[in-house]
């Protein structure tokens, strides 16, 4: 068995309009009776995604935030990995009227074309925090977070390497846990610009694309 791991995004890959079909989760579960490790890498906040997908708990690791929250759904651990944005940034963008603006744990976030707004407090402000972008939805984390960071946390943690992780995704902030791992799809409705770095292009577009990969794992890396 060459690859040990799937690890996936959440909207877009595994979801169709933030919701999984019930062909796909029994897929993840046919892929889980294998003996291999789940891991779900998303940008949404963890109590979001937990409140849209309670079936998260199937996964060994989900990292949340895009990278900046490690959760282990066996034991209810979580770990946050990196420190939020300080206080005076949020109040700077509430005064300047950035709407909406949600806060987590650690990312801030709100919608394009918000971002220029963003960038220009950032700067003002000289914190050390990036803004990434995921089909119209504006992401702040200190620029050392990304999913690919946070990946490489979860696996530190169920000792596995990157190169025995197969990694689905479809949108800009996927390109760097895609790149991480030993073997980076990209599922039929993902950007272009992704679909140009990855190793396979599925024929299916997010769930069913999940599932031809779930397959081809099951049936040719026994």
């Amino acid at each position: 068995m060459r690859f040990l791991a799937l690890a996936t995004d959440y909207d877009g890959t595994l979801a169709t309009d933030g919701a999984v079909d019930p062909e796909t989760l029994a897929a993840l579960r046919r892929l889980a009776a294998t003996g291999r490790t789940l891991i779900l890498v998303t940008g949404r906040q963890l109590n979001d995604l937990l409140r849209v997908f309670p079936d998260a708990r199937i996964f060994d690791a989900v990292v949340a935030e895009n990278g900046a929250v490690v959760y282990r759904p066996a034991t209810g651990a979580t770990r946050v990995l990196a420190p939020p944005p300080p206080a005076d940034f949020v109040e700077t963008l509430q005064r300047r009227r950035v709407e909406p603006l949600w806060r987590g744990q650690v990312v801030v976030a709100t919608v394009q074309p918000n971002d220029t707004a963003v960038v220009e407090v950032i700067r003002e402000l000289g914190l050390d925090l990036q803004v990434i972008l995921n089909k119209g939805s504006v992401m702040v984390l200190p620029a050392s977070v990304d999913k690919a960071s946070g990946l490489r946390a979860a696996l530190a943690e169920l000792a596995l390497a990157p190169e025995r992780v197969v990694a689905i995704g479809d949108a800009e902030n996927d390109q760097a846990f895609l790149g991480t791992c030993g073997y980076g799809v990209a599922v039929a409705n993902a950007l272009d610009s992704l679909k140009a770095t990855t190793a396979h292009v599925t024929r299916g577009e997010a769930g069913a694309g999940v599932r031809e990969i779930i397959d081809w794992l099951i049936t040719t890396d026994a």
